[in-house]
C-alpha cells in the first residue's frame, strides 16, 4: 500500500473512531464527572500506550522533548477535559460539528506561527465556515433552550489546541515515529492525570454500581481506541500528508457522530443540518487545491 492509499485509509478509520467518541463521552458522563472522564481517558490510554510503545521512547532525543511536551498539552491534556465539559452541556452531535473548526484554526495558526502560505480561497472558506458555526449555535439554542451553548467556546479552544498540535508534529517531530510521539506524550501526562483524578475523590468515593461500571466500560473503549490507537494513526497520517489534510478528518467525523446522536434521541433540525453543510463546505474550500 503506497503513501497516498495509507493516508486515506487512516482518514476513514479515524473518522469512524473519533466520530463514535462523542457518544462514548456522553454515555460515560452518566456515571462520571467531566473531569473524571478526562483524567481516566488520559490515564487508561497512557497505560495502554506505554505498554505497547515503551521501547519506542528511545527514538526521542533531547531536542524533541520540548515539542513532545507542547503537543501533549495542546493535543491531548486540555482538549480531553474541554470536550468532556462541552458534551455535558450540549448534544454530542453538535459538538462533533463544531469540531470542524479545527482545519480553520490549523490554517490560521499554520500561517501565523509556522510559515505556511495563505490563499484568498481559504480565507473565503474560513468566513463561510464561521457563518455556519454561528447559525448552528443560534439555532441550537432555540431548539434546545435547556442546553447552554456557551459550552461551544470550549470546543473552539480545543480546536485551537488540535491546530497547534498538528502543526508542531509536522514541523518539529516528523523525524520520529508516530508511536514514539504518542508514547512520549502520555509518559508526560499519566502522572498529572492520576493527580487530577485523585483530587476528584474518585478513589475514595467510587461505588461499583451498574451505572458507574458501565461508564468505566465506555471510557475504557474511548481511551484505548479513541485516544490511544487513534493518536498513533493520526500522527502517521500527519507524517504522510499535510497538516491541513490531517485536520480535514473533521469532514467525516460529524457524519458518524450525528448518526449516533440521532440514534440516541438527540434533536437536530433541518436548519442545523444546513449549518453543518455550510461549515463543511467552508472546510472544503480551505483544503481544496487550485
Amino acid at each position: 500500500m503506497n503513501n497516498q492509499q495509507q493516508k486515506w485509509l487512516y482518514l476513514i478509520l479515524l473518522s469512524l473512531v473519533w466520530g463514535s467518541s462523542f457518544i462514548l463521552m456522553k454515555k460515560a458522563l452518566i456515571g462520571l464527572t467531566p473531569i473524571q472522564v478526562g483524567a481516566l481517558r488520559i490515564l487508561i490510554a497512557g497505560v495502554f500506550l506505554l505498554m505497547i510503545g515503551f521501547k519506542s521512547l528511545k527514538e526521542i532525543k533531547k531536542k524533541h522533548y520540548k515539542y513532545i511536551f507542547y503537543t501533549s498539552l495542546c493535543g491531548t491534556f486540555f482538549p480531553v477535559f474541554l470536550f468532556a465539559y462541552a458534551v455535558k452541556g450540549i448534544d454530542s452531535s453538535i459538538a462533533s460539528i463544531l469540531n470542524s473548526l479545527t482545519p480553520f484554526n490549523t490554517l490560521i495558526f499554520g500561517v501565523l506561527a509556522f510559515g505556511f502560505t495563505f490563499k484568498k480561497q481559504q480565507l473565503l472558506g474560513i468566513i463561510i465556515g464561521l457563518i455556519g458555526t454561528v447559525l448552528l449555535i443560534l439555532k441550537g439554542a432555540d431548539l434546545n433552550p435547556n442546553q447552554n451553548y456557551w459550552f461551544s467556546i470550549l470546543i473552539f479552544i480545543a480546536s485551537i489546541g488540535y491546530a497547534l498540535n498538528v502543526n508542531m508534529v509536522k514541523k518539529h517531530l516528523s523525524d520520529i515515529s508516530a508511536l514514539s510521539i504518542v508514547a512520549g506524550n502520555f509518559l508526560l501526562l499519566v502522572i498529572p492525570a492520576f493527580i487530577v483524578l485523585f483530587f476528584t475523590g474518585f478513589f475514595e468515593n467510587f461505588e461499583a454500581t451498574e451505572t458507574k461500571i458501565t461508564a468505566l466500560g465506555y471510557i475504557t473503549i474511548l481511551a484505548v481506541f479513541g485516544t490511544g490507537i487513534a493518536k498513533i494513526f493520526y500522527n502517521k497520517m500527519v507524517h504522510l500528508s499535510t497538516p491541513i489534510f490531517a485536520s480535514s478528518v473533521t469532514y467525516l467525523i460529524p457524519i458518524v457522530a450525528v448518526f449516533w446522536g440521532v440514534l440516541d434521541g438527540e434533536k437536530l433540525s433541518f436548519i442545523q443540518l444546513i449549518a453543518g453543510v455550510i461549515i463543511l463546505f467552508g472546510v472544503y474550500l480551505v483544503n481544496k487545491k487550485k
